[in-house]
């Protein structure tokens, strides 16, 4: 891949929801070295499956040659986001948020490379937390209309259950943040989830007054299943990134029990195989995509856990279910180096 086709291998894999200039961000990922930023608020001490698809969107990014800079919200979390909300979110300690950056940061750098200037981690209480209220509203209050933040879908879902002053301020910061990483770090491109559309065009808008230059925003569909509904819940509650929290083996197990009619989604945006593979592992909707259903869980727990553990939770599964389509099918095939080689040459 190259920085010539991300934006489009971006769509094929069905990341791209909104964007504020379709063509001109194409054009700006194919031209040049993209300095972009995506946001995570540390309101728990580990990512969870509902992250990866920014995250992965980030991978994809970086190994296009474009550079991520990585923020996590130390000032923002003691705010909390009211989009996709229907109350406010519970008061944090500072000391756990600090707890929670950590984490996060750590958690994070897993899968960005750092060297050599790839990428950048940031925290916003490095600028927020410095700021005066006065200097705030002298700087940036006039350029916020407060019909339009009214509109935006975050405030407008939460004003009949009540909406606070405090939450009502978030849209504020996140485009803050977009202007000083503009201003700082030359950071041209804000993704994040769909439900930040209005926090980030509001970011691009404050850029282009108060710095008189271009920016963009692009959003990422949510990880939803076939029902419409946010994937990553199980009857024990959130699947977490955090081994201490979901192990690898029942992370494994999480996507293996994918439903049939969403394999192809999540391996087109959860892994980093070819769409033409993806394409043939999903080719038969009959019991053969429990084979794709195997490559789906591996390929991701060793996304997120390392080759080992994946290698472990495989076979842990196998034990317990006896056996493997995937592994049937890679003996039955001559030379098939892979599980997923395999299983397109048996279909």
């Amino acid at each position: 891949m190259d920085t010539m086709n991300i934006f489009q291998e971006l769509k094929a894999r069905g990341f791209c929801y909104q964007q504020t200039d379709e063509e001109a961000i194409e054009k700006l990922l194919s031209t040049e070295r993209v300095k972009f930023y995506v946001g995570f608020d540390p309101t728990g001490n580990s990512l969870h499956v509902g992250h990866l698809l920014p995250v992965m969107a980030m991978r994809l990014m970086q190994k296009a040659g474009h550079i991520p800079i990585v923020l996590v919200g130390g000032a923002t979390a003691r705010i909390g986001d009211p989009s996709g909300k229907k109350t406010a979110r519970p008061m944090m300690t500072l000391e756990t948020i600090a707890e929670n950056v950590a984490c996060l940061q750590k958690q994070l750098s897993r899968f960005i490379r750092t060297e050599n200037g790839e990428a950048h981690f940031v925290n916003n209480a490095d600028w927020l937390c410095k700021i005066g209220y006065i200097d705030m509203l002298r700087e940036v209050g006039t350029i916020f209309s407060v019909n339009r933040m009214m509109a935006q879908e975050s405030v407008k879902s939460r004003l009949e259950d009540g909406l606070t002053f405090l939450e009502f301020n978030y849209s504020i910061l996140q485009a803050y943040d977009f202007m000083v990483l503009n201003r700082d770090f030359g950071c041209k491109l804000e993704m994040g989830g769909q439900d930040q559309w209005g926090n980030m065009v509001a970011g691009t808008e404050l850029i282009r007054r108060k710095l008189g230059k271009d920016a963009y925003a692009m959003t990422i569909n949510l990880l939803l299943n076939s029902e419409g509904k946010k994937m990553g819940k199980t009857a024990k509650g959130a699947v977490w990134l955090d081994e201490n929290k979901t192990t690898p083996y029942e992370f494994y197990q999480y996507w293996r029990n994918t439903a049939d009619e969403d394999v192809e989604k999540c391996l087109k945006l959860l892994t980093f195989l070819p769409l033409e593979q993806i394409g043939e592992l999903c080719r038969y909707k009959d019991e053969r995509i429990n084979g794709a259903k195997e490559v789906l869980a591996y390929e991701l727990t060793k996304e997120v856990h390392g080759e080992e553990k994946a290698d472990v939770a495989r076979r842990q599964a196998q034990a317990a279910f006896g056996g493997s389509e995937a592994e049937l099918l890679t003996k039955e095939v001559t030379g098939a180096e892979t599980v997923v080689d395999a299983m397109v040459a048996a279909g």
